[in-house]
């Protein structure tokens, strides 16, 4: 059945702009080669001296141990601070649990400026350091920005370009929408995900480059290379063609193809499963939580799962703040995320689940096919894996790259990111938890707030970039 949203294609001007950003990911020049940002890139990290330590908890400057509480928090009280959380959930084998979690109640800023050069959309990113990144420097968007950043809490910098994105003489609006970050980690932490068009002239700082669609495509083949931020603002970028073949990874991502579900049934399956689980996530003490064991360097699980929370220093010249200290959570083992694609009724389809994280606003989001630690379940029964992990890991990836997640929180937290096309044997029933999906409808939900998962939209991002 063709179930459509509306019209066949984008309308009007995004319409327009899906055809320029399409011609953009097609690009076959660019003002500067790859080889000459890779160049770039180990160049800024030559210039620019970055340190990043792990030290005591003792050794935080402005940051302590409240004494009622046991929360570690900045003395200022902004930024962000662990505090602890416990959870009730009738999701899942394990049913009550508690646990540290960021409590960052300010919204950040992640735009991404673009503007036509020759004729082609170019985008402006950054090589930005982050203290959590396993190589130091990544590329970002234009802005990357707690609200304690661009309102100079810390009394550093001014945020270069943020005024393309704030006040009268911002440019053109391409997308705005308000996203989640990782549910596992953070308490109701949301970003402003923006890309803002500009059309004069734009002064290109040292540690800036303007880059195709095609180039942040390649690069995203690479290790580590393109950090979360561009990843979840790119998700919803409005690409067009005037391919009419349906079966087409292109088309399906662009075009409003007849799918197994119509628009509105997706919603009503999310929204009922965030009314049919009783979830509840209440912020408690830190001091308190339970199985979680304190030292003069950690907070870790007592069995060494899932986390642990740690003090670093850092010193970094091209930061607002060319040094400073602060408390990371550092991840046990690196997870993976995945989609299983394949094609239903001729049209590329991907299969993804409604999953529960106790940070999110509203607890249940749209989530890849596999969002887990594998390492968790190595030595388990595979009768207890979580479903679907086993047929990912078998079966030819079309795409594989370990990405890095937000390093101003996360230390070295590293997610493999993998796209697996199912094939004949693979189950048709989805289940009550789990809905077959074009790209197109899943691009939809990730224009809305609350719908779709960081990781989601980075395999969103992955999978726009095979385009």
């Amino acid at each position: 059945m063709d179930r459509r949203l509306g019209p066949g294609r984008l309308g009007g001007l995004r319409q327009h702009d899906g055809a320029r950003f399409a011609r953009s990911a097609e690009a076959t020049g660019s003002l500067i080669s790859d080889e000459e940002v890779v160049a770039w890139l180990r160049r800024r990290k030559v210039v620019n001296q970055f340190a990043v330590d792990r030290i005591a908890f003792g050794e935080l400057d402005k940051w302590s141990f409240a004494a009622s509480t046991g929360d570690l928090a900045h003395d200022s009280g902004r930024f962000f601070a662990i505090q602890g959380l416990t959870v009730t959930s009738q999701f899942g084998p394990v049913h009550a649990w508690q646990q540290p979690i960021i409590n960052q109640p300010e919204n950040g800023l992640l735009g991404l400026l673009v503007r036509e050069i020759d004729g082609v959309p170019h985008f402006l990113v950054q090589a930005k350091m982050e203290p959590g990144n396993p190589h130091t420097i990544e590329l970002s968007p234009t802005v990357q920005a707690t609200r304690s950043n661009f309102t100079r809490v810390h009394q550093g910098a001014k945020i270069r370009y943020f005024e393309h994105f704030a006040g009268p003489g911002r440019g053109r609006v391409i997308t705005d929408v308000l996203q989640s970050e990782q549910g596992d980690s953070f308490y109701h932490k949301r970003n402003r995900n923006m890309v803002v068009e500009v059309t004069g002239d734009v002064e290109e700082h040292e540690d800036f480059r303007w880059l195709t669609l095609a180039q942040i495509n390649r690069f995203l083949a690479r290790d580590s290379t393109v950090n979360m931020d561009i990843r979840t603002v790119l998700s919803t970028l409005p690409m067009s063609t005037e391919d009419d073949d349906q079966s087409t990874l292109r088309t399906a991502l662009s075009v409003n193809v007849p799918a197994r579900y119509g628009f509105d049934e997706l919603l009503s399956w999310l929204t009922g499963l965030k009314c049919h689980y009783e979830m509840t996530a209440e912020r408690m003490p830190l001091r308190e939580v339970a199985d979680w064991k304190r030292t003069e360097y950690e907070i870790s699980h007592v069995e060494g799962k899932f986390f642990s929370v740690v003090a670093v220093s850092v010193q970094a010249e091209t930061r607002e703040v060319v040094s400073w200290t602060q408390p990371m959570l550092t991840p046990a083992r690196p997870g993976i995320a995945a989609f299983v694609m394949r094609h239903i009724d001729g049209v590329p389809h991907i299969l993804v689940q409604g999953k529960p994280q106790p940070g999110l606003f509203d607890f249940f989001e749209v989530a890849p096919t596999v969002h887990c630690v594998n390492a968790d379940y190595r030595n388990l029964p595979r009768s207890v894996w979580p479903p679907y992990l086993e047929y990912v890991l078998e079966a030819p990836a079309r795409y594989s790259v370990l990405h890095s997640e937000e390093g101003g929180r996360f230390l070295n937290r590293e997610n493999r990111y993998m796209i697996v096309e199912a094939g004949d044997d693979f189950p048709d029933d989805e289940g009550k938890n789990y809905r077959w999906v074009t790209p197109y409808q899943l691009r939809k939900l990730a224009s809305l707030s609350n719908c779709v998962n960081v990781e989601a939209r980075t395999l969103l991002t992955c999978l726009a970039s095979l385009w």
